[in-house]
């Protein structure tokens, strides 16, 4: 089993920042990519930003050059940091892990349980 636990959502004015941090604990052999979705209300679940174990980005257009995803894996830890926030921003952010679990290195998806951001004067 692997759990994820998200921190750091909020209440923020517009042109504000906020960062979100992403935990990843429990059994598996290793996390092939972790990354942020959002869902506003009345929306589908949108990607916002995922990195991969190489590195690689793959972000969506609305939030580039204001959103930035880092990670710590040694703490299997995955960070977003979102500068400019704008009242469109404003939704339930959750964390995605994509890892591979023992012993066969079978792939498998895990969520967050999500995290409120809301952009309001």
């Amino acid at each position: 089993q692997v759990q994820l636990v998200e921190s750091g959502g909020g209440l923020v004015q517009p042109g504000g920042s906020l960062r979100l941090s992403c935990a990843a604990s429990g059994s598996f052999f290793s996390i092939k990519s972790m990354g942020w979705y959002r869902q506003a209300p009345g929306k589908q679940r949108e990607l916002v930003v995922t990195i991969s174990s190489d590195g690689t980005r793959s972000q969506a257009d609305s939030v580039q050059g204001r959103f930035t995803i880092s990670r710590d894996g040694r703490k299997n830890t995955v960070y977003l940091q979102m500068n400019n926030l704008k009242p469109e921003d404003t939704a339930v952010y959750y964390c995605k892990a994509h890892v591979e679990l023992p012993p066969y290195l079978e792939e498998a998806m895990y969520w967050g349980q999500g995290t409120q951001v809301t952009v309001s004067s």
